[in-house]
């Protein structure tokens, strides 16, 4: 099994791409991660939001590795403790299909997206930048996994 995170939004600052980068690697041992970036929608004045998120919603789409098990990154999905989400990572991994994990864009994600999703997670209640989300979902993640190997990472 391998996973994806497909986020709206290119060029992250350093230091997200280095604290991404350090847990992908970490995480490498339990979870192949990838992050697959996808160019935002125009917008400003005089553009149409809706057909920003719609053209953004096209790309995450077509970066979806087939019969992948796609999860929502969203304010409205479910909430989890770290140690209900390494129960779900269990779950995940029992089904063995690839995991896909959507981050969108200012407006969220198009209805279309939101359609394909098998689940949604909030990672809380607070609004947070995009690409501050891609470092903790990859943190969280390997939080997961380090605690279904009992890897010391994790000490409540």
């Amino acid at each position: 099994m391998k996973a994806r995170l497909i986020a709206v939004g290119e060029r992250a600052p350093s230091w997200v791409a280095e604290g991404f980068t350090e847990y992908q690697k970490r995480l490498s041992h339990w979870l192949p991660f990838e992050l697959v970036e996808v160019a935002p929608g125009v917008r400003g004045k005089n553009r149409d939001a809706a057909r920003a998120q719609a053209d953004e919603g096209q790309r995450v789409l077509a970066a979806l590795p087939k019969n992948a098990y796609v999860v929502l990154l969203d304010g409205r999905g479910r909430n989890h403790s770290s140690e209900a989400l390494a129960q779900r990572l269990e779950v995940w991994r029992q089904q063995g299909r690839d995991l896909a994990f959507l981050i969108g864009g200012p407006e969220g994600h198009s209805p279309e997206v939101a359609a394909k999703a098998d689940e949604s997670w909030s990672i809380g209640a607070l609004t947070l930048p995009h690409m501050l989300v891609r470092l903790i979902v990859a943190e969280q993640l390997y939080r997961a996994a380090s605690l279904l190997a009992n890897h010391p990472y994790h000490r409540a």
